[in-house]
């Protein structure tokens, strides 16, 4: 399994003992947690066994628990006057049986994708993220190639798109991801990855609909249309559109569309009730750049409903997401007012 051999798991023999840059550790109210310093993150899980552990009984007699600066839990044996960040209880831990929790119980606002990705093995699938040379679409890419996925990083800029293959490679380097051109903006470049991707021979069973412009002044494409509307909806509608035979074959396979809660916040409809299509790809004079984004939002939330509709039968599914609101990525590139919103509302929202 690439993604446990990636994380070392295999090195070892002993159920309990832990892999090559691992750690255990202790909470303030003796709940034993794991740090990877390989991939920097922690769990409560132990990384071979899956158990829950907890330290029991008091303190030996001369120690002490204290807090350092940065919140971290060391410990101070008064007798022998030294200090240690390890546990001495640890060697008497007892094992922790929760009730197995729910997906929806598992997962929180705080989960990070490495946290729900763990313990999954996606060799041999193929993945394709547009957008994927930087902010939620490199994390994704990075995340899913990890766990073993052949990921194709679609990008405007194939220079992007290799420095970002690049610097996946440098956390893995046995990691399959390959940067492929694709402009949203242009229909044409569209078609053109269509049919690069299909001269591969490959399946594919992820496609996430990840690329998107946010504030952007008003211009039109190649194509003449509202660029906005065509680079977040439209490119991926023609994209899904081009891909629909090479998913059918894959199947089980599924589309994911990365949309927003902005969605809630406009109406494509006019007085009537009917769909008014002079709203999604507006003239300059009737242009609000906000307003472009939260219609092109809502028709991928539409677009992939549909979608799902159809496709489901056949083994693809779809399924559009809320990535979280106003997550510090270079989204908020367009407008300094933008910048200076994101910069607030970072302390307090999700990071990459």
């Amino acid at each position: 399994m690439a993604a446990l051999k990636y994380a070392g798991l295999e090195d070892t023999d002993s159920e309990e003992e832990l892999p090559p840059g691992w750690e255990e550790r202790t909470t303030k109210d003796g709940w034993v947690y794991y740090a990877n310093h390989l991939e920097e993150k922690t769990q409560w899980e132990h990384p071979k066994s899956g158990k829950r552990k907890r330290v029991a009984g008091d303190l030996p007699y001369g120690w002490e628990q204290e807090t350092d600066e940065n919140g971290q839990v060391y410990f101070v044996d008064h007798i022998n006057k030294r200090t240690t960040y390890l546990d001495p209880r640890l060697a008497f831990t007892v094992e922790d049986n929760p009730v197995k929790p729910t997906t929806r119980q598992k997962y929180d606002g705080n989960s990070t994708a490495m946290e729900i990705l763990q313990g999954r093995d996606l060799s041999g699938k193929v993945v394709i993220i547009t957008g994927a040379n930087s902010g939620i679409g490199f994390e994704t890419a990075k995340s899913l190639a990890l766990h073993g996925a052949c990921v194709i990083l679609a990008c405007r800029s194939l220079a992007r798109g290799e420095d970002a293959v690049q610097r996946i490679l440098g956390e893995w380097h046995k990691a399959k991801v390959e940067a492929m051109t694709l402009d949203l903006a242009s229909l044409q470049s569209v078609q053109h990855f269509a049919e690069a991707f299909k001269s591969k021979n490959l399946p594919l069973h992820i496609l996430i609909c990840n690329a998107a412009v946010f504030g952007a002044p008003w211009s039109l494409t190649e194509d003449g249309l509202e660029s906005t509307f065509q680079v977040n909806h439209l490119g991926h509608f023609y994209l899904v559109q081009l891909l629909e035979d090479v998913l059918r074959q894959s199947s089980p396979a599924r589309v994911v569309v990365v949309s927003s809660e902005s969605h809630r916040f406009t109406e494509i409809k006019d007085s009537s009730g009917k769909l008014d299509f002079s709203l999604l790809s507006p003239p300059k004079k009737e242009y609000w750049a906000m307003l472009a984004y939260n219609r092109s939002k809502l028709c991928n939330i539409l677009f992939s409903n549909e979608l799902n509709r159809r496709l489901s039968p056949h083994g693809v599914t779809s399924n559009s997401v809320h990535p979280g609101n106003m997550i510090y990525s270079s989204i908020h590139r367009n407008w300094w007012v933008y910048t200076l919103l994101f910069t607030l509302a970072r302390p307090f929202t999700k990071s990459m």
